[in-house]
């Protein structure tokens, strides 16, 4: 027997050298002959080879976050107003129509009849054809549609608005003076320039300020209406349709009206908070730039430290601390003498300070206490004053009865209600590189227990590199992976690079829970943004002073009492349906508005007007589009 075992194995050796013979030469390959012969893992590691070089790539995909644009202002156009110089053959007779015999046997053949023709024809619109053929030589520089209007208006209408008795008339004086102060109202008055005419100039003079003055009424109208600049053209997170605004009624009602002053003044928002901010723009124009206490840059002074800046931030204190602060504490500040070291009365101080300010009352003096001391300057706060008045024009002129208004740089959330206390909260917006949007909706649904359906956004840019690493990532987490049409499947099994490509759709959710990124409720108001209101666990992000750490959505401090109001139920009702614990809605009755909204100066409870600091650095962006805006005005 083991004769025969020799044998056998010298002649399966005697085999394998004669292959080796026969194979290629070289070392590696006779040794993975041999591999093959006598490994028994050869094969099991050539399947795993296979297997890492035919494994895909990791997936490499971004969904880019809207952009800022360079602005493009509204172009101006010259429009020649000589078609308007043609007496149409049907125009009534002038006024040197008086009675000739030519005159009269062109009318009827009867002197008369042709005296009392001229009689019912008003003496503007005879002084108004006695003077048109000046407009050959004519024109003016007007937006598009005010520059249409204006030809159009005069056409079926060609009589004198502005004109009376061969002068400017006291309507028209009335006018300039509004055009002479939207300041008041935020606007550039130098938009709206007119000169009266020289008297020198006669029947031409006076025509071309007819047409001057129109199209200055009317540029007015449209800006007070819906602003000098178009929000869309500003950035991709601005969606506020632009204003379409009837200025073929606009220059007939001035025409006919008795108070033109205001006419142009009602033009204006007439709500609450636009009113508030135009009296605080009078008072702050009333106002001289004081003093200005600067702390150092970089100063971060906590509670029983020393510090020399400590001077400074008590000076602040008097300087920009309310009369209550300053009151509550007034035996500290007069005890304190400059000195560095930082007590527990002025840690007090400070806390009381911060908590007048809606700052985290911890007694650190940081970036943000830092920036509220020493206040905004006066003409920052003019500045974001006339911005806050222009953003107001894209919105609609009643903010509603009833209406949720989210203002972004001040993170708050506000439910508001005639004749009812506003109920306001801290919130929690987007940071800034995923920006939360500014525009309005309608709240429709408040959502229970719900679920968070993954933006695709969010799949792309944080979920995919963790998929490449583990495919079962989703699966481990408890999320519920499937298909177009809602069929469950593992995301092991996700072509992945499909999804970043979008061509194939996969739903991803986190089902409701303690876990749940969306908490215990949702808020909705359908929208192509995929913003809304909601709960979220990470509740200690609402005692930072700055809030913006979100994906776009507006986290609330208090969302069951935000629920309660848009339902208009009680606080113990949204409890109830929270404790069912099963994901179900209840539908918003009536029409709510919401407004996404972005002021950095905005009316607070108390009255005043705060000022918050441009998180997105939209102020920037604005000014920007008003200065190129003035450019193209001014030629």
């Amino acid at each position: 027997m083991l004769q025969l075992k020799r044998g056998t194995l010298a002649g399966l050796l005697c085999a394998v050298a004669t292959a080796a013979m026969l194979a290629p030469s070289g070392e590696a390959n006779a040794q993975g002959f041999l591999d093959r012969i006598f490994n028994p893992r050869h094969y099991e590691e050539q399947r795993r080879q296979r297997e890492v070089e035919q494994k895909p790539a990791p997936v490499k995909a971004y969904v880019a976050s809207p952009r800022y644009y360079t602005y493009a202002p509204d172009k101006l156009k010259v429009f020649s107003l000589k078609d308007l110089a043609v007496v149409p053959a049907t125009a009534l007779p002038s006024a040197e129509q008086d009675g000739t015999p030519a005159a009269a046997a062109d009318v009827t053949g009867s002197v008369s009849d042709a005296n009392a023709a001229v009689e019912t024809v008003p003496s503007e619109e005879r002084a108004f054809n006695d003077a048109r053929t000046s407009l050959a030589d004519i024109s003016i520089r007007a937006l598009p549609e005010v520059g249409k209007t204006v030809v159009a208006h005069y056409e079926e209408y060609p009589a004198f608005i502005w004109v009376s008795n061969g002068e400017v008339s006291d309507k028209a004086r009335v006018a300039l003076q509004v055009l002479g102060d939207a300041d008041r109202y935020g606007l550039d008055p130098a938009d709206y320039a007119v000169a009266l005419p020289d008297p020198a100039s006669g029947e031409a003079g006076l025509m071309r300020f007819e047409m001057q003055l129109s199209a200055a009424t009317l540029t007015y109208v449209l800006d007070a209406m819906r602003g000098r600049i178009d929000p869309n053209r500003l950035s991709g997170y601005h969606d506020l349709p632009r204003k379409d605004v009837d200025l073929a009624v606009a220059l007939k009602s001035m025409a006919a009206s008795d108070d033109v002053a205001a006419y142009l003044e009602r033009r204006n928002p007439q709500n609450a908070p636009f009113q508030a901010l135009v009296a605080e723009l009078a008072a702050l124009k009333g106002q001289e730039d004081g003093a200005r206490v600067e702390i150092a840059e970089g100063t971060l002074l906590k509670p029983g430290q020393s510090n020399p800046e400590l001077v400074n931030v008590v000076a602040a204190i008097r300087l920009n601390g309310s009369d209550k602060v300053k009151a509550a504490h007034q035996a500290t500040l007069d005890a304190y003498q400059n000195g560095h070291d930082y007590t527990p009365e002025l840690v007090a101080l400070v806390k009381d300070f911060q908590k007048d300010k809606g700052l985290t009352q911890d007694g650190v003096v940081g970036s943000n206490t830092i920036r509220a001391l020493q206040g905004v300057s006066l003409s920052q706060k003019i500045a974001r004053a006339e911005l806050a008045l222009e953003r107001l024009r894209w919105l609609p002129r009643q903010l509603g009865e009833r209406h949720v208004f989210i203002n972004q740089p001040a993170f708050t959330a506000t439910y508001l209600e005639d004749g009812k206390e506003p109920l306001s909260m801290r919130a929690v917006v987007g940071q800034k590189s995923n920006q939360t949007y500014f525009f309005t909706d309608k709240v429709e649904i408040v959502e229970y227990n719900p679920y968070w359906g993954v933006p695709y956004s969010i799949i792309v840019n944080e979920m995919l590199p963790k998929l490449n690493q583990d495919p079962y990532y989703l699966d481990r987490l408890g999320y519920e992976v499937t298909t177009a049409n809602g069929r469950p499947i593992s995301s092991a099994s996700v072509d992945w690079h499909s999804v970043a490509a979008k061509k194939l759709a996969i739903n991803v959710r986190q089902q409701p829970g303690d876990d749940n990124a969306l908490g215990e409720l949702k808020i909705l108001f359908p929208n192509k943004h995929a913003i809304y209101m909601h709960d979220t666990p990470a509740k200690r992000l609402f005692q930072r002073d700055s809030r913006a750490f979100s994906h776009g959505c507006v986290r609330l401090e208090n969302p069951r009492a935000m629920a309660a109001a848009v339902l208009g139920k009680s606080v113990d009702y949204v409890s109830s349906q929270i404790a069912v614990g099963k994901n179900h809605s209840d539908d918003v009755a009536g029409d709510l508005p919401v407004y996404v909204a972005y002021f950095t100066a905005w009316p607070k409870q108390d009255g005043q007007i705060g000022y918050y600091a441009d998180v997105y650095d939209r102020d920037v962006h604005l000014q920007k589009a008003i200065d190129a805006t003035t450019k193209e005005r001014r030629g």
